[in-house]
C-alpha cells in the first residue's frame, strides 16, 4: 500500500479549482521561493514547528519524551535536533499547541476515505478534490494511485503544480487529471533562479508540452512587487500565454502577502523575503489590462 507525506488538508475550498474542493497538501518542493507561504512544504520531511508565544511552560512535553530531547529554557522550550527522533509525542502533550509536527505519512486508502465523506458537497457545487503542495509531482506514484482512485469514482480532479518535474511524469500524471492550475512566476530564467533556486526552462517546456496536449489549465501568477511586476515582465508572460496552444488561457493572479512570517519563527527559518511586496490595486488593474490587450482574463484570486 502506498502513502505519502501530507502536511496539510484544507476542507470546502474555493480558490483550488471549480466548485466545493478537498485540497491536500503534500510536503516536499524542488523550489524555494523567497516569497513562499508555505515554508513547511518545502522539506520533504516531517518537521517540528514551534511557538514560544503560544508556550505556557508546562513540562509535559518533556516528560513524555522518551529520547530527553527537550529543554525548558528562559526563552521557552528547546529540542535537540540530533536526539529528537520527530515521533510527535510532544505535540501531543501540549497543551496549547505550542508545539506542531508538519506532515503525516498517510496512506491512500485512509485519503480514499477522507475523501468519500466530502463527496457530498462536491455533488453539490461540481467540485472535487485538488493535489498541491510543496509539489505533488514530487510524488508521482503516490499522486497517480489517488487520481485513478478518484477517476474511477466520477470525482473532479485538479493537480497544482509548479511545472518543474521530468516531462514523462508531468504526461502521465495529465492522463489521469481533469486540470491543472500552473504556475508562472517570471520569464527571465536567471531571474526566476535567483528568487526560487531553479532555472526555468523546464517550466515553460512543460507548459508548452502540456497546453499541446489539449489539458485543461489555469494559470496562476503570484504578483510580488520586487520580482516580477514589472511591466516588461507582465508583456512578456502575457506574449507567452497569449501563443500557448488550446483555448485562450485562465490566469489567477495572486498578489504577495507576507502573511507567513510567523511560520517561519516557528521553524527557526530565517525568511529572504525583505524587500518584496505586494503590488498596489492601481498596479494590479494596469497588470489585468496588459492581459486584457491580449486577449486574456485576468482575475485577482482563485
Amino acid at each position: 500500500m502506498t502513502s505519502g507525506l501530507i502536511f496539510d488538508i484544507k476542507r470546502y475550498a474555493i480558490n483550488d479549482g471549480p466548485g466545493i474542493r478537498l485540497t491536500f497538501f503534500f510536503k516536499g518542493c524542488p523550489l524555494s521561493c523567497v516569497w513562499c507561504h508555505n515554508p513547511e512544504s518545502k522539506s520533504p520531511h516531517i518537521q517540528k514547528m514551534y511557538s514560544a508565544k503560544k508556550c505556557i511552560g508546562t513540562t509535559d512535553c518533556i516528560s513524555v519524551c522518551s529520547n530527553d530531547a527537550l529543554t525548558l529554557t528562559p526563552e521557552g522550550i528547546v529540542t535537540d535536533p540530533d536526539v529528537c527522533q520527530l515521533c510527535g509525542k510532544c505535540a501531543e502533550a501540549c497543551p496549547t499547541k505550542a508545539i506542531e509536527m508538519s506532515g503525516e505519512l498517510i496512506t491512500a486508502e485512509e485519503i480514499a476515505r477522507i475523501i468519500e465523506n466530502e463527496t457530498v458537497f462536491f455533488d453539490h457545487s461540481e467540485g472535487g478534490v485538488t493535489f498541491s503542495g510543496g509539489e505533488p509531482l514530487m510524488h508521482a506514484d503516490f499522486l497517480i494511485e489517488l487520481l485513478k482512485d478518484c477517476g474511477q469514482k466520477d470525482i473532479h480532479r485538479v493537480v497544482d503544480t509548479s511545472g518543474f518535474a521530468p516531462t514523462e511524469t508531468l504526461m502521465e500524471v495529465a492522463k489521469h487529471t481533469d486540470m491543472f492550475l500552473y504556475d508562472l512566476k517570471v520569464m527571465d530564467s536567471k531571474i526566476h533562479k535567483q528568487f526560487t533556486g531553479v532555472p526555468n526552462e523546464t517550466i515553460l517546456k512543460n507548459l508548452e508540452i502540456l497546453a499541446n496536449s489539449g489539458a485543461e489549465i489555469i494559470i496562476r501568477i503570484p504578483l510580488v512587487k520586487g520580482f516580477n511586476t514589472d511591466i516588461d515582465n507582465i508583456q512578456k508572460t502575457a506574449d507567452y500565454i497569449a501563443r500557448l496552444s488550446g483555448e485562450k488561457k485562465k490566469i489567477n493572479l495572486l498578489p504577495y502577502h507576507n502573511i507567513a512570517e510567523t511560520k517561519y519563527v516557528k521553524m527557526g527559518m530565517f525568511s529572504k523575503s525583505k524587500g518584496l511586496s505586494e503590488p498596489s490595486t492601481e498596479e494590479i488593474a494596469h497588470i489585468q489590462q496588459i492581459f486584457e490587450n491580449r486577449g486574456l482574463v485576468a482575475t485577482v484570486g482563485g
